[in-house]
């Protein structure tokens, strides 16, 4: 499977809710690579991987945060 890379508007809008979904996030298998933008308004997800947008949504939701896919 190829590695894409998927974005993602949360709620996760701070060091302290970045650090809360980092072990879901680094557990999920098919994540290379992630990162939260808590400075651009829509708390920016990227996600680099072959994971799957609905595992990447499912962990970030377990974590406890909102999460919906941003279309190119």
């Amino acid at each position: 499977m190829t590695a894409t890379l998927k974005s993602f508007a949360t709620n996760i809008n701070c060091g302290s809710c970045v650090r809360s979904v980092t072990p879901f996030l680094d557990e999920l298998e098919g994540v290379t690579i992630w990162r939260v933008d808590v400075e651009d308004d829509r708390k920016l997800l990227t996600v680099e991987g072959t994971a799957t947008e609905a595992e990447i949504m499912q962990v970030v939701e377990d974590a406890g945060y909102d999460i919906r896919p941003v279309r190119a």
